[in-house]
Formats: C-alpha cells, structure tokens, sequence
C-alpha cells in the first residue's frame, strides 16, 4: 500500500543502551527534511529508547512543520525495532510495564497528525538513525582506558 509521499514524512528513529539498561541514546533521521538528530537520555533499557526515538522523531516534526500543518501530512516512522513496531501496530501486546507511559506518549503524538505508521525497517536501512545514537552514547560516555 503506497501512500501519496508529498503528504508524508519518513522517519527513521533508533535507540540504544549499551548495558541494557545501561547508558542510553536516541537516534533520529527525518528523510524529507535532511535533518538528524541525536540525544542523550541518561540511563534506560533499549526498547525504552526506541520508544522515546519514535516520541522525539514525532515532537520533533510537529515542531518543524507547526501544528497547523500536522493535520494535513502523514508520518511514515521507520524502525529497526521489530518488537516495538509490532506493539504500536497492535500485532504484539505490551507486556513491560514500564513501556506504558512511552506507548501513551506515542500514542497522544500520533493525534496531531492526519496519520502516523509505523514501519520495520532492517539495521542496513536505517544507518543514519543508527550511527546518531552511537555518536551520540560516544559523545557522553568517557573514552573506555586500555590498561
């Protein structure tokens, strides 16, 4: 099913956390707008990034575009998260509480738009999302020391 992709921002998101959980970061790739963003989130699990890539990937948008627009374009999120695409395409039920308040999130972002999707994307599609969330860890992390 091809969407009309003049109306529709493509966004790549991903999270990681080195440790799981562990010191964790949030990669994002708006393809329409050529913008990348990269943060920092302190300490979380993976899929707690993943979630919150996808809520910044959203906000961020909305910002960009003003809420006046959000009503009349599609966002199309591309994840390489199997797991949380499932979740937010309701193919798998969120069992981690602790998912919860992100799912929410997720879900109050998606109202500001005409639509939101959410597509699984393999690892090698979504290098940019990917290489901000480790420039980003690398950034915060001290540099390990070879003794």
């Amino acid at each position: 099913m091809e969407k009309n992709k003049t109306n529709t921002i493509v966004a790549y998101t991903d999270g990681g956390s080195r440790g799981n959980p562990g010191p964790s970061a949030l990669g994002v790739y708006i393809k329409n707008l050529n913008k990348t963003y990269g943060h920092f989130l302190g300490k979380g699990t993976n899929n707690e990034a993943e979630y919150q890539a996808i809520i910044f990937a959203l906000k961020k948008i909305r910002q960009l575009v003003g809420k006046s627009t959000c009503k009349k374009i599609s966002v199309e999120i591309r994840s390489d998260s199997q797991l949380v695409v499932k979740q937010l395409n309701a193919e798998y039920k969120l069992k981690e509480k602790s998912l919860y308040e992100y799912f929410i999130a997720v879900w109050n972002e998606k109202q500001q738009f005409k639509d939101v999707s959410f597509v699984y994307v393999p690892r090698e599609q979504n290098k940019k999302a990917d290489a901000m969330v480790n420039k980003t860890l690398d950034e915060h992390l001290p540099a390990q020391r070879l003794l």
